[in-house]
């Protein structure tokens, strides 16, 4: 694929008032993207800087430009061949209840994670109320600055776990709608081979929560020599629980969850969410196993995995690769602007541009927590933890990935927050984990709180980000303690030094008396040495 990079000073009161000063802008298949998007270089009059990520960082540590300011950016135009899916439709923030000033904490969060070698890029997609709000992408593809530059439209990420909710769990809420598979089926009826033990009475269900007894996973890739006896192993997997006692997240789960639609629908995962799913929705750049002629528009992942070569278009977990690249748990790979148009489906109740893919009642079904855990069918649900932040509703559900993507819907806000990186490439940070757990939060932080029409008002404004202070990012973390304690460890400082001088002054005292004493009694002293030197020869 050859991209044409064009550059040029954008002015910001040259922008169509449509999309509103912070929204990106579509024309004729060209992703352009508002001043203060996309990749930022310095222009002749603004000083250099010694990285790609400090200039990215630095264009978006300062809030939005103002109007008439010019700032040069990058635009990648898409080959027309891959003609890739263009996302929701645009709107202005205010137009849909959302600050744009508070939508601009964003790009300095995400451009702080850049910056601290978290990720080489990322993609970035809010949306609100059937519009895509806030689109737009930092950095570039991998850490070479002559890379592609990310575009959320066009810009393909392995999506890791997310896999599990955007393929495997959608694959079974289109069946359940049909009648063909019911929750508390048990998983032997669908496949024989599942049995003996707990295991004959393991449910569907019970593998959607994680709590059908499976282990976590097992090395597939070390042992499996081809896609068939990777399934079988899966199969022949023992439990290690009895079947809803107890939470295990379970990519084992996962993948018996698209054997049974497999086995139900008579054709192969990735077919048919293809034909169910993606191709109804029109969602053209989601697939697993993306063709060797989208490589350029593939963030890469792993530079040294277990295969010996740098991955870029294969699937990074091993598992999912010794499986044959499709799988319950990992394997899809899609663009921000894509998952876009899914999670508008999700809070549309199931339908998107006239198309239904899933009765309502499902996706009310499969994303209400479960009465134990904070598990749903599928999908997890936002506990202020686990990367949806703070401020997210209770209703709020999602999933993570551990390329470092992740998706959040909120109902209540009828909101939802896209983020896609592959911070498994060459990280450069310390702790690449912690930065793309604060990243999410912050920003799914930052989303919940543009919102200026809720029922509560606008939501007060943090002094800080997480981003902001990069705990644990690059340096190790230290125990904070309060100005009372510190206080208090002072007083106690120096009341040990204290108690030590004093003691040091004593100990002068009785020393210098002890030597007095020694002088007057040294002979005598000396005979009582010698008598028990007698005696110890006498023993």
């Amino acid at each position: 694929m050859v991209s044409v990079l064009l550059a040029f000073n954008v002015a910001l009161a040259a922008a169509p008032a449509v999309g509103g000063p912070h929204a990106v802008q579509r024309d004729a298949g060209l992703a352009v993207a508002a001043p203060e998007s996309v990749v930022v270089h310095p222009t002749e009059d603004s000083p250099s800087t010694s990285s790609s990520a400090d200039a990215i960082a630095d264009a978006f540590t300062a809030n939005a430009p103002t109007l008439g300011s010019g700032i040069r950016v990058a635009i990648a135009a898409a080959p027309r061949a891959a003609a890739p899916s263009t996302g929701l439709p645009v709107a202005a923030p205010r137009s849909v209840g959302m600050s744009a000033e508070r939508l601009a904490a964003i790009d300095r969060v995400v451009a702080r994670g850049v910056k601290a070698g978290g990720y080489p890029g990322a993609a970035v997609v809010v949306g609100r109320k059937g519009a895509s709000v806030w689109e737009k992408g930092f950095g570039y593809l991998d850490w070479d600055q002559k890379s592609e530059p990310v575009i959320p439209e066009s810009s393909i990420y392995d999506l890791a776990s997310l896999t599990k909710v955007i393929g495997t769990t959608t694959a079974l809420m289109v069946l359940f709608d049909e009648g063909k598979i019911q929750l508390d089926d048990r998983v032997a009826k669908y496949i024989p081979a599942f049995n003996g033990g707990w295991k004959d009475s393991v449910t569907l269900r019970q593998l959607l929560t994680h709590r059908s007894g499976l282990p976590a996973g097992r090395d597939l890739w070390r042992v499996a020599r081809s896609p068939e006896e990777a399934r079988q192993m899966v199969i022949e997997t023992p439990l290690e629980a009895r079947p809803g006692a107890r939470f295990e997240y379970s990519d084992l789960g996962a993948d018996m969850l698209g054997f049974v639609v497999e086995a139900v629908s008579g054709k192969s995962l990735d077919a048919f969410l293809a034909e169910r799913v993606y191709g109804p929705l029109g969602m053209t750049d989601t697939f697993f196993r993306p063709a060797d002629s989208l490589a350029a528009r593939i963030a890469p992942t792993e530079v040294t995995p277990p295969r010996g070569y740098p991955l870029r278009g294969e699937v990074h977990d091993e598992n999912a690769y010794a499986l044959g690249g499709v799988a319950g748990h990992a394997g899809l790979f899609s663009t921000a602007a894509d998952l876009s148009i899914f999670a508008q489906m999700m809070l549309n109740g199931g339908v998107y541009n006239g198309v239904r893919v899933i009765a309502d009642s499902t996706v009310r079904i499969f994303t209400t927590r479960a009465a134990v855990g904070t598990r749903a069918l599928g999908w997890d649900t936002c506990d202020n933890n686990g990367g949806c932040g703070s401020y997210l509703s209770d209703r709020a559900y999602g999933h993570t990935g551990f390329t470092g993507t992740s998706i959040w819907i909120d109902p209540d806000r009828e909101m939802f927050v896209i983020l896609l990186t592959n911070r498994v490439h060459a990280a450069r940070a310390r702790q690449p984990a912690k930065v793309i757990s604060d990243v999410r939060s912050d920003l799914a932080d930052a989303a919940a709180l543009a919102v200026i029409d809720g029922p509560d008002g606008v939501l007060a404004w943090p002094a800080s980000f997480r981003a902001d202070r990069a705990v644990g990012w690059n340096r190790p973390e230290r125990p904070v303690r309060s100005r009372r304690s510190r206080g208090a460890g002072s007083h106690r400082k120096n009341s040990r030094a204290h108690h030590v001088t004093r003691k040091k002054a004593s100990s002068s005292k009785s020393s210098a008396h002890k030597t007095t004493a020694k002088k007057s009694s040294s002979k005598p002293a000396a005979k009582k040495s010698t008598a028990k030197k007698s005696t110890a020869k006498k023993h």
